[in-house]
């Protein structure tokens, strides 16, 4: 019934937005089962990565019915500086999933030179999507949301509910008042 028993799709998702929904969606039509590979899983809040792993998990999974949820599964991923390590890691974390007898790909698409990664699991076979929503990008997302606006048409409602909540946090307006002052000593 389904091309692979299991889809493996990597990203950071700070924060999860329509195109991450709609390559999920796609990994479910052609796979049992989805294994969200979530990166930059730190200890501490961050600009670049001001979502822990299990408010991700949430965005992630609030967007989904629960019949989807139930083929939805994460693995966390911390940083690693060493490009053999870091896919050592990641097929170790999707080995604690799955069974060696099980047909396994990844998917995704190469947006910039960042997806490089992308070609670092030979032995998996690459679903290879075309850009999805004209290069909706999280980082444009992000710079929206600590300006004070949440750019509703590009995340699906699990994300905006999360981040209309996290915007009443200290936390945000300590990543707030942090992007400010980034913005400014880049714009002089």
């Amino acid at each position: 019934m389904y091309d692979f028993d299991v889809l493996v799709f990597i990203g950071r998702f700070q924060p999860f937005h329509n195109a991450h929904l709609k390559t999920i969606n796609i990994a479910l039509q052609h796979s049992h089962e989805v294994i969200v590979a979530l990166g930059s899983v730190q200890n501490d809040r961050s600009i670049k990565n001001p979502f822990f792993a299990h408010e991700r998990e949430q965005m992630i999974l609030n967007s989904f019915s629960l019949e989807q949820q139930k083929r939805i599964h994460f693995i966390h991923l911390i940083d690693v500086n060493d490009d053999e390590k870091w896919v050592q890691q990641v097929k170790d974390k999707v080995a604690d999933h799955t069974q060696p007898s099980q047909k396994l790909g990844l998917i995704g698409h190469f947006k910039d030179d960042s997806s490089y990664y992308l070609k670092l699991f030979s032995a998996w076979k690459l679903f290879e999507l075309d850009n999805l929503e004209n290069f909706l990008s999280a980082t444009d997302i992000r710079n929206l949301y600590f300006n004070g606006k949440i750019q509703a048409d590009s995340v699906p409602l699990g994300t905006m509910n999360m981040l209309k909540k996290f915007m009443g946090t200290v936390d945000y307006q300590e990543l707030k008042h942090a992007w400010s002052a980034s913005h400014q000593h880049t714009s002089l």
